[in-house]
């Protein structure tokens, strides 16, 4: 892939059966994003399972599944182009586990789709609170998503069909929603669409003639345009952090016949290139990059945002992990956590939450249980300002600042440092959450403190300040067992 044009990541969101998966497949199709020999094979195999008409969503969960089970690593799959950037889906939608996939996907995205079905009843059961379209835009907005496309979806399915009315019912409701979660409207393209006819998708659709296209006002200009594609292309360009140390999480390693170990992620800070010798921690293996690659071409350099595969010297895939980070070994490599302070706020816990309580935390890949070491302060969750020290619990509605102690070696950054590796999202069974870890390190037994902002936890068991359309500014610490580092 050529670096003439920008890269950037869309996640795509809403509620189950929203058509995420038609709607996505049909952008990859349509965009060339799917090779012509892969789409007379599902073709085929769709005809001879009794699916006459070609299904852009069974296409996609074929890919998917080929993936899954190990045929092919080439995320191109998920890739397609516009006329100003090339698109990589993080994770393709409409899986069982989307959300739980999500947390660590979502972080990463330049701007979230999200889809919501405009049929009779869909659109009320996605928008209740028992709903995933609250849910999936709550959490891409607090893991810091502030780029929003809705696409109204089944537009063909209304009545009756093709209703501007329904259509006007929905932009309503949904935009005083996701305005109470911290979006403004004005910035965020409505496009009425059918994912399955392809009615607004690339081309603007002869059945709604009485949709004269969207519009966005931003601080630095307005844009318009008719389709989901152009108000793809109508994304604000995103800025990649190329000044700051390496860091990259691995998402997979891979051994690959004839070529070695080959780790896979994303990069989120700093510049990765063949020849640089990296450190992954908290394992601490030290290695040189031999050849970077993104999507079958070579790369002389990596860049944020670049998911790519790189191949090392002298490491075995028993070495390296998923939730591993990369870094450059001679600047600022990323080192093991010992702890940290994060801000958390309870929602819709069921009981209480005391020291000791050990859920499961997700930061950027990692996935380590994390206990609740000490609960320090109890805090107002709007304001800020200290309420309580060391209470005893916390329940549901209580915010405050808490110790975090990670079951296994980990590798978090301060969030001010680092944000992409600041974000930590907990999950435990039927709570899940968001928060920030802030700067800070713990050299021996010596705490060196510092502010930055916290933004979430959400769902059912945390959310933060900006979850509310606030700033938040609050104490955080990243507590290391290093060496004399600062």
């Amino acid at each position: 892939m050529g670096k003439e044009k920008l890269h950037i990541n869309i996640v795509v969101i809403g509620h189950v059966d929203s058509g995420k998966s038609t709607t996505t497949g049909h952008l990859i199709y349509k965009c060339g994003g799917i090779d012509k020999r892969t789409i007379e094979k599902f073709e085929k195999e769709a005809a001879e399972m009794g699916k006459g008409s070609f299904k852009y969503a069974w296409v996609l969960d074929k890919l998917k599944a080929e993936r899954e089970r190990g045929i092919t690593i080439d995320i191109s799959l998920w890739k397609f182009e516009t006329s100003k950037y090339y698109v990589t889906i993080i994770d393709a939608p409409g899986h069982r586990d989307f959300i739980k996939n999500m947390i660590t996907g979502t972080s990463q995205a330049d701007c979230a789709v999200l889809i919501v079905a405009a049929g009779v009843g869909e659109f009320e059961a996605g928008i209740s609170k028992n709903g995933q379209t609250r849910e999936h835009a709550l959490l891409a907005y607090t893991l810091g998503v502030k780029q929003l496309i809705v696409g109204v979806n089944k537009m063909d399915s209304t009545e009756p069909n093709y209703s501007q009315k329904r259509y006007e019912e929905i932009v309503k409701e949904v935009s005083t929603y996701i305005k109470k979660i911290g979006y403004n409207p004005d910035t965020v393209a409505f496009v009425p669409i059918s994912g399955w006819n392809g009615d607004n998708m690339l081309e603007p659709s002869p059945n709604m003639t009485w949709f004269k296209g969207w519009k966005i006002n931003r601080k630095d200009g307005s844009s318009s345009g008719t389709t989901l594609l152009e108000a793809l292309d109508a994304i604000q360009p995103p800025t990649r952090p190329t000044d700051k140390p390496l860091r990259l999480p691995l998402q997979d390693v891979y051994k690959i016949g004839g070529i070695g170990t080959v780790p896979v992620g994303r990069v989120e800070t700093g510049v990765l290139k063949p020849g640089m010798v990296v450190t992954f921690a908290p394992v601490n293996v030290t290695t040189e990059v031999k050849s970077v690659e993104m999507h079958h071409e070579a790369l002389s350099e990596a860049l944020p945002g670049d998911n790519v595969g790189f191949n090392v010297k002298n490491v075995s895939v028993k070495d390296i992990r998923r939730g591993n980070v990369a870094g450059d070994s001679r600047n600022d490599p990323p080192q093991e956590a010992a702890g940290f302070t994060s801000q958390v706020i309870i929602l819709n816990h069921p009981g209480q939450i005391s020291a000791g309580y050990a859920p499961v935390l997700d930061c950027h890949t990692a996935h380590i249980a994390c206990k609740f070491a000490e609960l320090k302060e109890k805090i107002d969750r709007r304001s800020g300002k200290k309420l309580e020290d060391n209470p005893k619990s916390l329940k549901s509605g209580d915010a405050a600042i808490v110790d975090m102690i990670p079951g296994k070696p980990m590798c978090v950054e301060s969030f001010s440092e680092y944000p992409p590796l600041g974000d930590t999202t907990v999950c435990c069974l039927w709570e899940r959450g968001w928060g920030r870890t802030l700067p800070g390190l713990l050299t021996g037994n010596k705490l060196v403190a510092g502010k930055s902002r916290v933004s979430a936890v959400l769902c059912y068991c945390f959310s933060s300040l900006s979850a509310m359309g606030r700033p938040a500014v609050r104490l955080a610490a990243v507590h290391r067992p290093c060496q004399g580092r600062i």
